[in-house]
């Protein structure tokens, strides 16, 4: 059990009704009922790990922190920290509002002296001082505010994760997450319409010896180039992505046999005919790629017009190369 105001008061070589002054829920309150609060107060001492709040548990007092820190853990004590709650700052006064348990863990960071207001003499103090009520009020919002902002920050940061999940960050194009997600969806959709759909599944012809020649720098920009050429060469509706190592795949909406041979023969001659530039400006010999095409046909499913696309694709590598195949 802690020590009253009173006892604190007359051990301290600093008044208590100054430490007391420096407490922002205090500030304004008037002198009479500041130090009514040494008669039903006490003075709680945690040293270093000690729990003050363990989540779920009931609690009926709110925390006033004269010197120390304390640290707020919400899964477990010994989870990442997502606050420090510095002297002058109070804890606990959310549970006493509305009769909740503690909705996390509250541990002492360093050794941390607290003042102990039980349930009766916080709504005391809120029914005898409007300047404390305003300040409770006040603390609130700024609590509110800052849960807003980190949200707000959540919420940005979830949808940049989910985004860079779905992006290759060499090429820029989306990744073979994003295709196996999106291509099933697209075939139902466009068998649903009638419309054809054609896909392209594109490989780097010699990529391993361009690589061992010039190094793996050197193999990023080819496909970092490759990258830019699709989005360049394609039509805003074709849908790029890289599949894996010098694999892409092209969805195209809307196109037969035919519109799918025309693109890919547009992509493969800007393909072959596009400098290698590295970093250093020394110019590389161009790459050639080989590109197989299916169209999608009956009820077969993504993995089936994907592996048609793939049997072509390794037709033109055994016949030469730098060419397309259905």
């Amino acid at each position: 059990m802690g020590k009253k105001l009173t006892e604190m008061a007359e051990e301290s070589s600093i008044p208590v009704a100054d430490e007391l002054a420096k407490l922002s829920i205090l500030r304004g309150v008037g002198t009479e009922t500041i130090s009514d609060l040494f008669d039903q107060c006490s003075v709680r001492m945690l040293k270093s790990g000690e729990t003050l709040l363990a989540a779920g548990r009931p609690n009926r007092k709110m925390f006033l922190i004269l010197s120390g820190r304390l640290s707020v853990h919400l899964d477990s004590k010994k989870s990442k920290p997502v606050a420090l709650l510095q002297a002058g700052q109070t804890v606990g006064e959310m549970s006493v509002l509305d009769g909740s348990p503690a909705s996390a863990f509250v541990v002492a960071a360093e050794s941390t002296r607290l003042i102990e207001v039980n349930e009766e003499t916080f709504w005391r103090l809120v029914n005898a001082s409007h300047e404390f009520a305003k300040n409770l009020l006040f603390l609130l919002a700024q609590r509110i505010r800052a849960n807003n902002v980190t949200l707000s920050e959540s919420a940005r940061l979830q949808s940049q994760f989910e985004r860079d999940a779905l992006f290759d960050p060499l090429t820029g194009l989306n990744n073979r997450r994003w295709l196996e997600a999106r291509l099933p969806r697209l075939i139902k959709r466009f068998r649903h319409s009638g419309q054809s759909l054609s896909v392209l599944m594109i490989d780097v012809d010699h990529f391993k010896r361009f690589n061992d020649t010039y190094g793996h720098l050197a193999g990023d920009i080819v496909l970092s180039a490759l990258g830019q050429a699709l989005m360049e060469q394609l039509r805003p509706t074709d849908l790029s992505v890289r599949y894996g190592g010098e694999e892409f795949v092209v969805i195209l909406p809307s196109a037969d046999l035919a519109g799918a041979r025309i693109a890919a023969e547009r992509l493969r001659t800007a393909v072959s005919t596009t400098p290698i530039v590295t970093h250093l400006e020394a110019t590389l010999p161009s790459v050639t790629i080989s590109i197989g095409i299916a169209q999608l046909s009956g009820d077969e499913d993504a993995a089936s017009v994907l592996g048609r696309a793939d049997v072509a694709l390794y037709r033109a590598k055994n016949l030469g190369r730098n060419r397309v195949e259905t």
